[in-house]
């Protein structure tokens, strides 16, 4: 049976394919993370899935000190690892955040898409950087060694895949953010993230929800999960959301990933039942 097919926002025939929010337990070892990414990319591909997000530092989890040391080498391998695991199983594949080099003692948290054919479709350096004192003790400033982005997330046209708007983690906090990704078309909202466990419990979801249900838009969100290092853990449950709010897969606190379908039909029906974005009154803010 040929699956039906419905036109995007700008028109293209889309229709429904499996999205992966892959889950990590990133660790200070690019190595062992690489292996482990490709693990669970291999075993998305398998059960079908078209679309594959890994979690913001897939590739290294660790000291401050030690991401700057190895941030020129782990920029290129970043780059090249997604190259080769998006043409080897033959995905859409998001790497949701690595070190590339940006100055003296800084780097940027960077996102890739890439294609299929192993060729780049967007890219996007983190804008909202985490600088919170938290209530467990915990201390965050990711300003003193990362560079924010200087330019607003893209939306990738993706034959076949609808359109696509990049996010990272802290960025979910933003709802201006995803406003402008969904007045650029965006079908699919991609927020990978290593959420801390102590926000995470709270906030993670609430927030994952809410980005879907304002913005009439499926949220696929990678996740860490579990210890990295010293006092450093994640909260996990990647999560795949539907334009009604409503949580189609979670992947719980294993490394795993959670896998659903995407359905444009679905996301139409949604918009026609519930056009908040039609409602929207600008000139008034």
């Amino acid at each position: 049976m040929v699956p039906l097919k419905f036109p995007n926002r700008l028109g293209q025939s889309v229709g429904s394919f499996l999205a992966a929010a892959v889950q990590l337990t990133s660790t200070p070892d690019p190595d062992a993370n690489f292996a482990s990414a490709e693990e669970q990319i291999e075993l998305a591909a398998r059960r079908g899935a078209e679309l594959v997000g890994l979690p913001e530092n897939f590739a290294f989890m660790g000291e401050d000190e030690q991401r700057l040391e190895l941030a020129p080498s782990l920029a290129e391998s970043c780059s090249s690892f997604l190259v080769t695991m998006a043409r080897r199983y033959q995905v859409t594949l998001l790497g949701g955040g690595f070190p590339v080099p940006a100055g003296p003692g800084q780097t940027l948290n960077r996102a890739e898409l890439v294609g299929t054919e192993g060729q780049l479709l967007a890219r996007y350096d983190k804008i909202h950087l985490f600088d919170v004192d938290l209530p467990d003790g915990n201390t965050y400033r990711e300003s003193a060694t990362v560079q924010p982005g200087d330019q607003l997330p893209p939306v990738v046209d993706v034959p076949g895949l609808g359109r696509i708007g990049l996010s990272i983690c802290y960025d979910v906090r933003f709802p201006e953010l995803y406003r402008h990704l969904a007045q650029a078309g965006a079908d699919v909202l991609f927020v990978p993230a290593a959420f801390t466990a102590f926000t995470g419990k709270d906030h993670w979801q609430v927030l994952l929800r809410a980005r879907a249900i304002e913005n009439t838009a499926y949220v696929v969100a990678p996740a860490q999960t579990g210890q990295h290092y010293g006092r450093r853990q994640s909260h996990g449950h990647a999560l795949v959301i539907d334009p009604w709010g409503t949580v189609l897969a979670d992947a719980g606190v294993s490394v795993s990933a959670a896998i659903a379908p995407i359905d444009p039909g679905h996301a139409l029906r949604v918009r026609a039942q519930m056009p908040s974005l039609n409602h929207r009154r600008p000139a008034l803010f």
